[in-house]
C-alpha cells in the first residue's frame, strides 16, 4: 500500500521543500482506514484518556496494510503524530497505542513499548499479518 501523491507534491519533493500540510493530506486521503484508527485514538486522548488503544483486527487485508504503512513509514508516521500532537506506539499489525507527548516518561507508555509487552502481546493468528 503506497501513498497516492499527486504531481504537486513530487514536484515539492523534487526541490526539498515539501509542504508537511500537503503531505499529511496525501496519507488522510491515501490510508483512510489507518486515518480513521488514528483519528479515533487522538480525539480519546482529547477528552482526556491518559492514553488509547486500538487492538482490533483490521477489517480486511486492504485495510492491515494500511494501518502498516502508517506505522512502519517513519516520514509518515511523524506527520501524522505532529499532525494530532500525539506519540504513536505500534505493537503489531493492529495493535496500536496513542500517548500525549508529555506522558512519555509514563508507566503506561513504557509498559505498551517494553519487550515483555511485545512477547506476550503474540498469538500464533498474528504470524502472518
Amino acid at each position: 500500500m503506497s501513498l497516492n501523491v499527486s504531481v504537486h507534491l513530487i514536484e515539492q519533493a523534487k526541490a526539498g521543500t515539501v509542504n508537511e500540510t500537503d503531505f499529511v493530506a496525501s496519507i488522510r486521503e491515501s490510508l483512510p482506514y489507518a486515518w480513521s484508527i488514528v483519528e479515533g485514538l487522538a480525539e480519546r486522548l482529547a477528552r482526556g484518556e491518559e492514553w488509547a488503544n486500538h487492538a482490533v483486527a483490521p477489517p480486511s487485508e486492504k485495510a492491515r496494510a494500511q494501518l502498516l504503512r502508517m506505522m512502519g513509514g517513519d516520514a509518515i508516521r511523524g506527520a501524522v503524530e505532529r499532525y494530532f500532537g500525539i506519540k504513536l506506539a505500534f505493537q503489531n499489525c493492529h495493535n496500536v497505542g496513542a500517548f500525549h507527548l508529555d506522558g512519555l516518561d509514563s508507566s503506561a507508555y513504557q509498559d505498551f513499548i517494553s519487550i515483555e509487552s511485545q512477547i506476550l502481546n503474540q498469538t500464533p493468528d498474528l504470524v502472518d499479518c
